[in-house]
C-alpha cells in the first residue's frame, strides 16, 4: 500500500515538474535572472520573463541593449488604447538626450538588424512582448510593445521576446496616445530604467 502510495505521489510530483517546464509564465521562467528584465515605470516595476528559447538572437540583442543602459529614459511613443504600448527607439526616443518628436519611432540602434524569428507555437495575448519592425520582416533592432490585449492577427508575423510576469497594472497606465495620429503620444511616459535580474540593481 505504501509502494503505490508513493507511485502516485511520484505522478503528481512529475506532472507539476513537466507544468512548471512548459508553462510560458510559470516558475521555470520567472526563476531565470539572466533573463529576466526588469522595466521601471513611474508607478513601479514591471518584470518582464524573455524567451531566448523562442528568440535568442533578438534576447541576447535586448540585453545587450539593457546592459549598455541604452533603454533608460526611452519614450512609449506610439500607445494605443486595448491594443499595445510601443517603446525602445534609442536613436530618437530618449527623454533625456536627443529626443525627437518628429522621428521617434523610426529609430533603432547602432546595432544591426534582425533575422525573424517568428513563432508558430506562442501567440500575442495580453502581456506579450513583441519587436517592432517595419515591412521588412528581418528589420526589428530595438524597439519593442507591450500587448494589452490579444492581437490574433499579429501571431507569425511578428518576433515574440517576452511576457510581463508581474506589474501588468503598471503597464495599463502607461499614458495612451492619440488614435486618430497612430497612436503617437504627447509627452509620453517613458521607461525609467531598465535592468536584467541578475545584474542585481
Amino acid at each position: 500500500m505504501q509502494l503505490k502510495k508513493l507511485a502516485s505521489f511520484l505522478v503528481v510530483l512529475a506532472g507539476l515538474f513537466a507544468a512548471s517546464l512548459f508553462s510560458t509564465s510559470g516558475p521555470a521562467f520567472a526563476a531565470d535572472k539572466e533573463n529576466t528584465m526588469i522595466v521601471t515605470l513611474k508607478d513601479g516595476d514591471v518584470t518582464i520573463a524573455l524567451r531566448p528559447d523562442l528568440a535568442p538572437k533578438h534576447v541576447a540583442q535586448i540585453k545587450k541593449l539593457v546592459r549598455d543602459g541604452a533603454y533608460d529614459n526611452v519614450a512609449f511613443h506610439r500607445v494605443i488604447d486595448g491594443f499595445m504600448a510601443q517603446t525602445g527607439d534609442v536613436k530618437f526616443g530618449n527623454m533625456k538626450k536627443g529626443f525627437d518628436p518628429q522621428a521617434v519611432g523610426t529609430g533603432g540602434s547602432d546595432l544591426p538588424d534582425l533575422p525573424a524569428e517568428f513563432s508558430q507555437s506562442e501567440q500575442f495575448t495580453r502581456g506579450v512582448v513583441g519587436m517592432a519592425r517595419s515591412q521588412d520582416p528581418n528589420s526589428a533592432n530595438s524597439q519593442f510593445f507591450i500587448m494589452f490585449a490579444p492581437a490574433p492577427n499579429l501571431d507569425g508575423q511578428y518576433t515574440i521576446v517576452g511576457k510581463v510576469e508581474s506589474g501588468m497594472e503598471l503597464v495599463d497606465k502607461i499614458k495612451k496616445g492619440d488614435e486618430a495620429d497612430n497612436g503617437t503620444v504627447t509627452d509620453p511616459d517613458r521607461m525609467i530604467k531598465v535592468r536584467i535580474a541578475a545584474d542585481g540593481k
